[in-house]
């Protein structure tokens, strides 16, 4: 059900009876309190039990709803997005989604294509309540020229509504030359982007960790890099970044997305790597859906379950004092079919796979990992808080508790931006059946 975007009107209003996390403020807590919170001029004034109406201020009674900040999406692939109708994964295999993206890039991504899909997955995103986005960028030298001046003007036209960030996604081997990946930080620095790549079990891993964290020093970049999406145990290029950062005595942000094969090594060796990733201060964003989606995926006509799931180690990596976030990755595209850039459904999910909801005296400190967390650590300007001063970007639900929060979709939530409900009517699917193709 859409939220009108005429919930109250004026510049002024009192959200009533709002149930509010701490997590919500940026605190680490598991508490929730009750509160009134005045909004005006786009901005949260004043948050608190004795905050009352007005004589003639609008108010709205939230009925002891949750009030989360709206959500910070810090691992997104935008250039990907909304593939799936004219190029599907048949095995569902992640090798078969290398090959098949690859191929739907040759033959479609041109500036166009690529507009199109990308606002169309940033419309859902703003519907959802998502304030924030980092995405991955293809940055082969063709694609690259098509891609990121695309995704400039896409930030400008999204600039008051979805912060946007962008990230040079390279293969392994490109990684592993020095000379291509400075040339990708030097494309990538006029755009106030990160460098990035993807790299798993590879036998030049370490040289080329070190050549991104060299490259990223040279141009003063920050870092995003796919580690060891794979469950192979032997799979290390975590901590080869985390050795190579703290040997190199890097000071810019460092971030890595996936890190499947910390789930499979032993628990010494796990423990090795994360206490080098907390020293390096390096954030890890766990992708549970596309994760879950293809690993462990046995080829077409066997006959098992999947039993390794690759979700990373967020328990662990956490409690050791390394940051952790969540994040939706691809969206109905070959490496992950499904998917909305809805954060409300990645936190519920995340909730149920990892098991984050024990102990409960810790279950809402959870919900920094798509808040204040991620927007801190990749230096987003918007911080993923709700506080006095700060812009009234944030997400009414009807959900009044934990349970009931993960027990339905929230498609009923109430989504303020700079302190008014917007439309949050979906874009229909239909609007790119003349560039993916009608489903069959």
């Amino acid at each position: 059900m859409a939220a009108s975007a005429a919930s109250w009107a004026g510049d002024s209003v009192v959200l009533l009876n709002a149930r509010l996390p701490d997590a919500a403020r940026g605190l680490a807590s598991g508490k929730v309190q009750s509160a009134n919170v005045r909004i005006a001029d786009g901005k949260v004034l004043a948050i608190g039990a004795d905050v009352t109406p007005e004589p003639g201020e609008a108010s709205h009674d939230c009925r002891g709803g949750l009030v989360v900040p709206a959500l910070v999406d810090v691992h997104t692939h935008l250039d990907k997005g909304h593939i799936w109708t004219r190029t599907e994964n048949p095995d569902g295999s992640f090798l078969g989604a290398l090959r098949l993206v690859g191929a739907d890039r040759q033959a479609h991504w041109s500036a166009e294509d690529i507009e199109r899909r990308m606002d169309f997955a940033l419309r859902c995103a703003f519907t959802h309540g998502t304030a924030a986005i980092r995405t991955h960028l293809d940055s082969d030298p063709a694609q690259r020229v098509v891609s990121w001046p695309i995704f400039d003007n896409m930030r400008d036209a999204w600039r008051d509504r979805i912060e946007l960030q962008p990230v040079a996604l390279i293969g392994p081997d490109s990684m592993c030359d020095l000379e291509e990946v400075r040339a990708v930080a030097r494309w990538v620095k006029p755009f106030g982007g990160v460098l990035g790549g993807a790299i798993a079990n590879h036998p030049d891993a370490r040289t080329a960790m070190a050549n991104i964290v060299k490259a990223a020093d040279e141009f003063g970049l920050d870092i995003d890099v796919h580690c060891d999406e794979t469950l192979d145990p032997e799979a290390s290029s975590l901590l080869y970044l985390a050795e190579t950062i703290l040997e190199a005595k890097y000071e810019g942000h460092a971030q890595a997305g996936h890190c499947c094969s910390l789930a499979t090594q032993s628990a010494d060796v796990a423990a090795r790597t994360i206490d080098k990733v907390t020293e390096a201060k390096v954030a890890v964003v766990s992708l549970p859906l596309c994760n879950m989606y293809l690993q462990d995926r046995q080829p077409e006509g066997a006959v098992r379950t999947p039993r390794l799931r690759g979700i990373t180690l967020v328990k662990e990596l956490k409690a050791a004092g390394c940051t952790v976030a969540v994040a939706s990755d691809n969206t109905r595209d070959p490496f992950y079919a499904y998917g909305d850039l809805d954060m409300v459904e990645v936190f519920r999910e995340a909730a149920r796979i990892a098991q984050i909801d024990h102990p409960s005296d810790d279950a809402w400190d959870w919900l920094r990992a798509l808040t204040a967390l991620p927007a801190a650590s990749a230096r987003f300007a918007y911080d993923g808080t709700i506080a006095v001063g700060h812009a009234a970007d944030l997400v009414i639900l009807r959900a009044r508790s934990w349970s009931e929060l993960h027990s339905r979709p929230q498609a009923d939530r109430i989504v303020v931006r700079s302190g008014r409900a917007i439309d949050t009517t979906l874009p229909d699917y239909s609007e790119l059946d003349g560039l993916i193709g009608a489903p069959s």
